[in-house]
């Protein structure tokens, strides 16, 4: 069965760092997408970034280009989001997601979704 488990968040001041990981097994491809989204309350989710676990493309929405940056592990079943000088507009749940099909940031091509790590940006 696909597991996607998304760990790393917390509370970080402004400016701050925070670096999450994305462990996904189960999925026989030898080629899928994996993305970042993310939920802030009262807000729709939204996507981040999301990457080609063979191509090695990235994507990033417009708001954390030059902040995040995704990539991946040699064994192609762990995905990072380092995240640096991050926001209080950053703050929500986020959840990472894979998909049998091309990267693209759209939640219709993401399958399968963990269970979410909270990060909280605040003063």
């Amino acid at each position: 069965q696909v597991q996607v488990v998304e760990s790393g968040g917390g509370l970080v001041r402004p400016g701050g760092s925070l670096r999450l990981s994305c462990v996904v097994s189960g999925l026989t491809l030898d080629d899928y997408a994996v993305g970042w989204f993310r939920q802030a309350p009262g807000k729709e989710r939204e996507a981040v970034s999301c990457l080609s676990t063979k191509r090695g493309t990235t994507y990033y929405t417009n708001s954390v280009k030059g902040r995040f940056t995704i990539s991946r592990d040699d064994a192609k079943n762990t995905v990072w989001l380092q995240m640096n000088n991050l926001k209080p507009d950053d703050t929500g749940i986020y959840y990472c997601a894979a998909g049998e099909g091309l990267a693209v940031l759209l939640e219709d091509v993401y399958q399968h979704w963990g269970q979410g790590t909270q990060v909280t940006v605040s003063s």
